[in-house]
């Protein structure tokens, strides 16, 4: 028993313990119990999501291709400033490299990760390692003779930023900059400016799928909450419908449905619409990404707005109606307002999957839809693992910015999926 009479710091159990040290030590063992209890879910995402996105991180500023395969240049490097007339010692010491390099079968690894800033050093390196063994002094002579490139500037510039495992390169890259003989950074030529142009129609198109979703979700989830319950739950279904069937099998289906003698196009012409000569090229573009996008993602956007419409009260419009609002200022002035958590969590979620989506701009995109994320996927498959990794930084950059801006104007708490 605890004696309730006594001074608060002189309450006692009844084994005669403080009260308050009690407490605080059952309170210690029920943190420790929920931390226990949550330690697998923890272990869980830290393996599977936190570590996998740190090693992506630590990728896109580590390539030792060059540097473990070149330690006597490396050390030259290491060594000497840079200059713009690179002496013969420093070819002397590429030519150990290299001779090296024919040994170990390491030549292509090293010219790979030359090749990201400069183009075209890959062969460059396997034939300069073939031929180390037979060069004689001078050796600066030597190399510009069996290929020019070895007297180019930005080559050496590349090879000294390429020393160290770590390097900021594949960022600048991705930026469509390169560095000029004297190192500094510039842009690249017009016709090899992809990726800032990638990013941007990325967003923009997400942007264009995001609004088309919002447009099409809107009416569809304001009926959805207030038609009678079984009516509802008979629309919900259709709504869900899309979730139990394989992504692939939709997709196909839009193929059949917007190629030029598909449906559309066929009853375009059925009905004289279209000229057999004037169908309309509807898939393989950016038209067909934004259209099954669209279809794709409309759940997404239909599911948050209708959780939270399903919860405004109508005996707000009919008040607001009664005191004389117009069936417009009732809509834009009451119940818009009461369904922007809804708005911003769907339009959220949207846009998210829309910039990472993968699989539907390869089918029905054609080389008009492609999206940053069938690039990085294209420097997977070529085993470009750093340039990927860059890449997807970057768009995780900007999504992990968009969700920042979210919490500052709405705020986190108010997110609404359903």
């Amino acid at each position: 028993m605890v004696d309730l009479t006594a001074a608060p710091d002189m309450l006692r159990t009844a084994d005669g313990r403080p009260l308050k040290a009690a407490l605080a030590q059952a309170q210690r063992k029920a943190k420790w119990r929920a931390f226990f209890l949550v330690l697998p879910l923890l272990a869980f995402v830290v393996l599977t999501f936190i570590v996998p996105i740190l090693k992506m991180l630590e990728r896109s500023v580590n390539h030792d291709g060059f540097s473990s395969n070149a330690p006597t240049l490396v050390a030259w490097f290491n060594d000497h400033p840079a200059t713009a007339d690179i002496p013969e010692d420093a070819y002397a010491a590429l030519v150990t490299d290299l001779q090296q390099m024919q040994k170990d079968k390491t030549a292509g690894a090293a010219g790979t990760r030359i090749n990201y800033t400069v183009p075209g050093t890959i062969s460059v390196f396997k034939s300069a390692a073939r031929e180390a063994e037979k060069l004689q002094p001078p050796y600066k002579d030597a190399l510009i003779a069996s290929n020019k490139m070895w007297g180019d500037p930005l080559v050496w510039v590349a090879m000294r930023n390429a020393s160290s495992a770590y390097t900021s390169d594949f960022y600048m890259v991705s930026a469509d900059l390169k560095r000029d003989a004297a190192g500094n950074l510039v842009r690249v030529e017009d016709n090899q400016r992809i990726y800032v142009y990638l990013f941007v129609k990325t967003f923009v198109l997400s942007i264009v799928i995001t609004v088309a979703c919002l447009l099409l979700a809107f009416p569809i989830a304001h009926l959805l909450a207030v038609l009678p319950m079984a009516k509802s739950n008979l629309l919900m279904i259709l709504v869900l419908l899309p979730f139990w069937t394989s992504l692939l099998v939709r997709t196909s289906s839009w193929i059949a449905i917007l190629q030029e003698q598909g449906i559309i196009n066929d009853l375009m012409v059925w009905i004289g619409v279209f000229s057999e000569d004037g169908r309309v090229r509807m898939i393989y573009n950016q038209t067909g990404t934004i259209i099954v996008m669209t279809h794709i993602l409309l759940p997404f956007m239909v599911l948050p707005l209708y959780s939270v419409m399903r919860v405004i009260p109508p005996s707000y419009a009919r008040a607001a109606r009664s005191l004389g609002a117009t069936s417009w200022t009732t809509f834009r002035r009451i119940y818009l307002p009461q369904t922007l958590p809804g708005i911003a969590a769907g339009s959220l979620l949207v846009f998210i999957l829309a910039v990472g989506y993968y699989i539907t701009p390869a089918l029905v995109g054609g080389a008009d839809g492609q999206l940053i994320s069938n690039l990085i996927s294209f420097h997977m498959n070529k085993a470009n693992w750093s340039m990927a990794a860059a890449l997807a930084a970057i768009l995780l950059a900007a999504v992990l910015l968009l969700y920042w801006l979210y919490d500052r104007l709405i705020g986190i708490d108010r997110l609404k999926l359903g």
